[in-house]
C-alpha cells in the first residue's frame, strides 16, 4: 500500500497495528503537521513498512523535482515488493 500525504493516523492505533500489507507512507517535508502524523501512525503499523519524505515539498508538489521524487520513491517501493507471478501454464 502506498499513501502520499495522506491521514493513516485517522484509522485508528488498533486498526493500524492490524495492517499486514507492506506500506509506504510519503509526506511532503514542508507539511511538518501531515509529516508528525505519519511519524506517529508509522510506529503503530507492525508490517513491512517506510516512511519516505519528498524533499523540498509542499502538499501540492508544486516545486520542480518533487513529482519525480514521489514518483521514483513510489516505483522503487513497487519494484521490491510486487512479486510477478508466474506464467500460467497451457494445458494441451
Amino acid at each position: 500500500m502506498v499513501s502520499r500525504g495522506g491521514r493513516p493516523d485517522l484509522a485508528g492505533s488498533h486498526e493500524l497495528s492490524q495492517v499486514h500489507a507492506s506500506t509506504l507512507l510519503l509526506v511532503d517535508s514542508h507539511d511538518e503537521e501531515v509529516l508528525e502524523l505519519n511519524r506517529t501512525a508509522y510506529a503503530r503499523l507492525q508490517c513491512d513498512k517506510e516512511l519516505g519524505v519528498i524533499a523540498g515539498a509542499s502538499h501540492l508538489l508544486e516545486q520542480a523535482d518533487t513529482l519525480e521524487q514521489m514518483a521514483r520513491q513510489t516505483a522503487a517501493w513497487f519494484s521490491r515488493h510486487l512479486k510477478v507471478a508466474p506464467a500460467a501454464r497451457t494445458r494441451p
